[in-house]
């Protein structure tokens, strides 16, 4: 994967303390698997690990991969980092705990040939089995319109021009989502590739902690672009909170045994709580801090 003159994509991977799931990752991403040409791609993992990192790990098993040490300072940092040491055309998102299929490069290459007017392209994100759990979580995308970060593609020249991934965002949540709406006001439309698709495994939602740390991260949003609030507000969220119980929480409960039943309240009490914190948010007084 050495010769720059015709490295089309740059795939980024953010890592943190998670060797176990980025090892199978980098085995979807393997120049024997993968049906793009080994030239037309390479690899970066970026690695924000303190306690233990993925460097050892990807010098003996994994060569072909480029590691680089990251800043510490979240996930939207964490992947402007990796794309700094890109040498693609066009930079390829996905994260650690993901499954890219064999033909996910192809497909990119495929769909940059044939639709030529677009810069920014999302695959799709599928899970590997039906739910168990209602404590399960994935960021299925089945039909586009979201550009989550697992699974997108961009030209790196706009990536840089709009100004990367903000790192206000501390936490894994919005940063995507503030992305995408500064893209689609410059202008951008998405195309969506079916045929790009990596697999998403279910993954346990992560309890209060998670559920504070995307409230914060709205707020973020919210913060920055102020006029969203006509899209996220307290009406938004009640909204939000009576139709999972109605359409996902209670059609499961006995379909799933109850399991999981205290992660899916305590997700519609982070939506009732942020109905209040809505309710009296003003922006132009809300400061970040970290929750821990």
């Amino acid at each position: 994967m050495s010769n720059m003159s015709q490295m089309k994509f740059s795939v980024i991977i953010p890592t943190y303390h998670r060797n176990d799931l980025l090892a199978k990752c980098l085995d979807c991403l393997a120049p024997n698997i993968q049906t793009l040409p080994t030239d037309q791609y390479e690899v970066i993992v970026t690695d924000d690990g303190f306690q233990t990192t993925a460097e050892e790990m990807i010098k003996q098993d994994y060569p072909w991969v480029k590691w680089v040490a990251a800043p510490r300072k979240g996930p939207a940092a964490n992947r402007n980092n990796g794309a700094k040491y890109a040498q693609g055309e066009w930079l390829v998102f996905t994260d650690d705990d993901c499954l890219p299929d064999p033909q996910w490069l192809m497909a990119y290459r495929d769909a940059i040939n044939n639709q030529i007017n677009y810069l920014v392209l999302e695959g799709r994100t599928y899970v590997d089995r039906p739910r168990q759990s209602l404590a399960e979580t994935s960021p299925i995308n089945e039909t586009g319109g979201y550009l989550w970060s697992c699974n997108f593609a961009i030209q790196r020249q706009l990536f840089e021009s709009i100004g990367s991934f903000d790192e206000r965002f501390p936490y894994a949540a919005m940063e995507d989502v503030d992305l995408r709406l500064r893209l689609r006001k410059h202008g951008h439309k998405f195309f969506f590739s079916k045929q790009a698709s990596v697999c998403h495994p279910w993954r346990e939602k992560g309890g209060w902690k998670k559920l504070k740390q995307h409230q914060q991260s709205t707020l973020i949003y919210l913060s920055i672009h102020p006029k969203e609030s006509s899209n996220i507000n307290s009406v938004s969220y009640l909204r939000m909170a009576l139709y999972g119980i109605i359409k996902s929480t209670v059609p499961e409960i006995l379909k799933l045994n109850l399991h999981g039943i205290n992660e899916a309240l305590l997700e519609h009490l982070s939506y009732m709580q942020m109905v209040f914190i809505l309710l009296k948010y003003n922006p132009s007084t809300f400061e970040a801090k970290a929750i821990v």
